[in-house]
């Protein structure tokens, strides 16, 4: 959360000439809620469900950039998924800088706490094994703009 997925993978997508989706995009164009909505009226599982789903479908297609929610990690069967079928980037920084670009946002409802800083710090550690397990690239975003970062990807992409 917070890391740059969508930005990175919007620009990474534009650089390389192939198409852009953010999972949570889809979600909520599909549902035609916003994500707060879905977790308030299913919870996070109904959720993570809708999720899957989509992962599913979008895993599956050709020359396709994909951005998924931080959280897509915790449920196997995304995990197999997008291991199996593509290139997984990880993008790392702290929870810090994570509170720092989400402040302001109010799309996050698991930072609707009085403590998010707390809150991030505690989704890292539950998450941050599940990222490792399945990145094929881990790639800092901590204090960085996108060119950059898309770039740095792009060449380790092109030294593999």
């Amino acid at each position: 959360m917070g890391t740059g997925k969508s930005t990175i993978g919007k620009q990474l997508a534009a650089t390389l000439k192939l198409d852009f989706v953010d999972s949570d995009a889809e979600i909520q164009r599909r549902t035609g809620v916003d994500i707060p909505t879905i977790f308030e009226f299913e919870g996070e599982d109904g959720f993570r469900k809708r999720e899957a789903a989509v992962i599913e479908e979008l895993s599956q297609k050709d020359h396709l950039v994909l951005a998924t929610g931080g959280g897509a990690v915790t449920v196997a069967e995304n995990r197999r998924n997008l291991a199996a079928r593509g290139f997984v980037i990880y993008l790392q920084c702290s929870t810090q800088q994570q509170y720092e670009r989400t402040a302001k946002d109010k799309n996050r409802p698991l930072l609707d706490t009085d403590d998010p800083i707390a809150a991030l710090e505690q989704l890292m550690e539950a998450r941050a094994p599940f990222y490792n397990e399945i990145s094929d690239l881990v790639v800092s975003t901590e204090q960085r703009g996108a060119s950059g970062v898309v770039r740095e990807i792009i060449s380790k992409i092109e030294s593999l």
